[in-house]
């Protein structure tokens, strides 16, 4: 494999327009290497579940600190194979964020179980709130659902002390925080499993849809790998008297091998993510009408990826217009629809906080594919709407 070269930020022009993320950029930042990659991969046959998605697996069971790693065709599939792994029963009730995507309620529904969101915390950013989670729970509750929104950890020690109390079970939704920490623990190492995506505009993405779950469960991942490919065992052939229900959620070696490569240099694309946090911060710490995410350096607790850079404003959507007239792409986490707004879906909970952040947040373009001068764009831009 060739030697990784450093993250290359091509200056560009002042007026030029800053994506809120630049899809052909993906590919173009080292499209030789990707192509090598699937020439290679391609040419050898081994389309599905071979080297490259057995060294992937290795490789990210090790950087997360797990021990086992399950390749995934996707995030939602690893949430759902992991609440079947868990032994999850019709009616039980697991509580989660209504911060967070669609996706894990869907897991959590189909699964059998019913997904109970709670509001947000938001002196923690905009993380599930352990006391909303503690007031939710039934005798029915079987589980939370922490939700890493925007590459931090939520308060894993007021939910790991309230599932202690309860008897309940930890599930981690780390869609969005490969990488990030607590107190040096690792997202994705606080419950029974994790799930990770890795849809193109994550911290780690591929070319199209991928997910993984991680567990130090011996259980969980013999069920898990049995179940995304069709109740097949250890060897990869279904008995002859298959013992569970499977389905097909396999992991494309293509992808394997793509994120196996882009693991390797996985480190300086976070590094750079922190590095634009830490200029925007610089640059808005004195807007007061605009309220920030906690920056890379405000607590030594946590170690934050920002998958996102959320910011909240009273004056949200004249800023985003603002914005939009300076051709600089922004958009409203979710389309600004929160889980319990999901009233045909049978959801009715009233839930303030949550309903205020949607009314006032805005995502801020965050990626490491962003040149110096895009953020210096973004930043005039933002203080020129508040002068």
């Amino acid at each position: 494999m060739a030697s990784i070269a450093p993250i290359r930020l091509l200056h560009t022009a002042q007026d030029e327009p800053v994506p809120f993320f630049d899809w052909k950029a993906l590919f173009a930042e080292r499209a030789d290497d990707y192509l090598r990659i699937i020439e290679q991969t391609c040419s050898s046959g081994g389309f599905i579940l071979h080297a490259a998605v057995e060294e992937f697996e290795r490789k990210l069971a090790a950087y997360v600190g797990a021990k086992h790693a399950i390749g995934l065709s996707d995030c939602t599939n690893a949430m759902l194979l992991g609440l079947r792994a868990s032994g999850i029963r019709p009616g039980d009730e697991i509580i989660l964020p209504s911060h967070a995507f669609i996706a894990a309620a869907q897991a959590i529904h189909f699964a059998g179980a019913v997904p109970v969101p709670v509001d947000l915390d938001e002196r923690d950013g905009c993380l599930i709130d352990p006391v909303a989670a503690a007031a939710a729970i039934t005798p029915r509750t079987r589980g939370i659902m922490a939700v890493h929104v925007n590459g931090r950890v939520c308060d894993m020690d007021a939910l790991g002390a309230l599932a202690d109390r309860y008897g309940l079970e930890i599930y981690e939704d780390a869609a969005q925080a490969l990488g990030a920490s607590l107190d040096g623990r690792a997202a994705g190492t606080f419950g029974r499993w994790a799930a990770f995506s890795f849809y193109p505009s994550k911290t780690l993405g591929c070319f199209g849809d991928a997910g993984a779950l991680v567990t130090d469960d011996d259980d969980v991942d013999e069920a898990v790998r049995a179940m995304r490919n069709h109740g097949a065992g250890a060897d990869k052939r279904i008995a002859p008297d298959c013992g569970l229900w499977g389905t097909n959620s396999r992991l494309d070696n293509v992808h394997a091998a793509i994120l196996l490569y882009k693991l390797g240099w996985y480190g300086d694309a976070i590094a750079r993510r922190r590095e634009i946090a830490a200029r925007y911060e610089q640059a808005f710490d004195g807007i007061a009408e605009l309220m920030l995410p906690p920056g890379p350096a405000a607590d030594p607790r946590h170690f934050d990826i920002f998958q996102n850079y959320e910011v909240r404003c009273d004056a949200r959507d004249a800023l985003r217009a603002h914005l939009d007239e300076r051709s600089i792409g922004t958009i409203v986490q979710w389309g600004g629809t929160a889980l319990h707004h999901f009233r045909g879906l049978g959801f009715t909970q009233q839930l303030p906080r949550t309903d205020r952040f949607f009314e006032t947040s805005l995502l801020l373009p965050m990626n490491h594919l962003l040149t110096d001068d895009q953020v210096d764009c973004v930043v005039d831009a933002v203080q020129e709407f508040f002068r």
